[in-house]
């Protein structure tokens, strides 16, 4: 988020004491009603209400407080005054992290699952190192790197869905590795083998890439290829294309790096 949210939000502070500053006083009667131009109030509180949307607390007491304005017959300075507290309120609570915003959600969940990828190997490694030599997992294939995946996910997501059905696509439909739904998130999984080359590993995510794109649930897709024999060599070639070719929509993590 954070801060450019934030700064639209302190922006619509500066808009609530200019209603005020440019408000109107009537007699109504034998009392003086100070109030504001009631269409510019009501697209104000309107955009407010958009912006706590974008930022995650759409749903807290402080929107609640400013929603019951949104149908307002005149616009008062009581009410303005109202609403700036409960937006001074809620940049309170956004600065002091009290409320977690989605953008703030959304990127503390990439941070998890990339130390989750670039820590793989380590954790594959130091699980062959056993008391007594007793047993234990041994990565040999992809169902293997998908097992111990899923136990790493679950450590910091509740909900790690996996062999997921994706939409039809090219004629059928086919099982996904990996989906957190509530970040719309999906994981595809590959393991390297000494028949794969470069190009088929590209030509499987290219299609990869275009078979979650049409998954309503996949808003981001992180492609984890698990390389331990190094069969890859160099493989910045193939993540930088396709990453800068599918505008942020894939992110691709090929470890051990060599």
């Amino acid at each position: 988020m954070g801060k450019d949210y934030l700064k639209l939000l302190r922006k619509k502070v500066s808009d609530g004491e200019s209603l005020i500053r440019n408000g109107s006083t009537s007699t109504k009667g034998r009392f003086c009603v100070t109030s504001c131009d009631k269409s510019l109030f009501l697209k104000w509180v309107s955009d407010i209400l958009i912006l706590f949307n974008k930022v995650g607390c759409e749903k807290s007491i402080y929107a609640e407080q400013i929603q019951k304005y949104t149908k307002v017959n005149f616009a008062n300075f009581e009410y303005v005054n109202d609403v700036l507290g409960q937006l001074n309120g809620a940049i309170s609570a956004l600065e002091e992290g009290l409320i977690v915003c989605d953008d703030t959600a959304q990127e503390l969940s990439c941070k998890l699952l990339e130390n989750i990828f670039n820590k793989f190997a380590r954790v594959a490694r130091q699980l062959r190192t056993r008391h007594d030599n007793r047993e234990t997992l041994t990565i040999k294939d992809e169902y293997d790197v998908q097992d111990l995946l899923h136990a790493l996910l679950v450590l910091h997501f509740d909900d790690v869905r996996d062999e997921e059905w994706t939409p039809s696509y090219a004629g059928g439909c086919e099982r996904m590795d990996f989906l957190l739904k509530d970040l719309q998130t999906v994981i595809e999984v590959k393991k390297t083998r000494p028949s794969m080359s470069k190009k088929e590993l590209g030509e499987e995510l290219i299609v990869d890439i275009e078979k979650y794109k049409v998954h309503p649930d996949c808003k981001q897709l992180y492609c984890f290829v698990y390389d331990p024999d190094g069969y890859l060599g160099n493989s910045i070639g193939i993540k930088n294309d396709l990453e800068k070719n599918h505008d942020g929509f894939v992110k691709i993590f090929i470890k051990p790096e060599i």
